[in-house]
């Protein structure tokens, strides 16, 4: 029974000492990243992250065509956090809206939506940190 105990702690102390020893990693494990397609043939992305005490949201459109002007609205947990125009542009054909707002506590729910001004075309997305 003792050399039993004796092999786990031998394992849980090499463990140990091989992750001590492994290079630090930059990671963005807490970022939320949903992705998704509009209701022509555009695509949308939504990253949440947390930054200093607020979400960061970014809410990028894809179209692959320049000049196209979008009206954009985004919500957290149901109030309006931006409202604005967007126009895709060069080289990619795409915007993003980029915005620090409030983290109260709790889990926040972020909706994203966009419309296209001239096709009417739809982008909707969603989230929760």
């Amino acid at each position: 029974m003792r050399t039993l105990a004796t092999l786990g702690l031998a394992a849980l102390v090499a463990t140990v000492a091989l992750v001590a020893a492994a290079p630090a990693v930059a990671s963005d494990d807490d970022d939320i990243i949903r992705r998704g397609s509009c209701s022509g043939s555009t695509d949308w992305k939504l990253k949440l992250d947390h930054d200093d005490g607020r979400i960061e949201a970014e809410f990028e459109v894809d179209q692959n065509r320049n000049g196209q002007r979008w009206r954009v609205v985004l919500r957290r947990d149901g109030n309006r956090v931006f409202k604005g125009v967007r126009t895709t542009h060069a080289p990619s054909g795409s915007f993003e809206v980029e915005r620090k707002i409030r983290n109260p506590a709790g889990p926040d729910r972020v909706k994203a939506r966009a419309m296209n001004l001239r096709s009417g075309e739809v982008c909707k997305g969603a989230a929760t940190i």
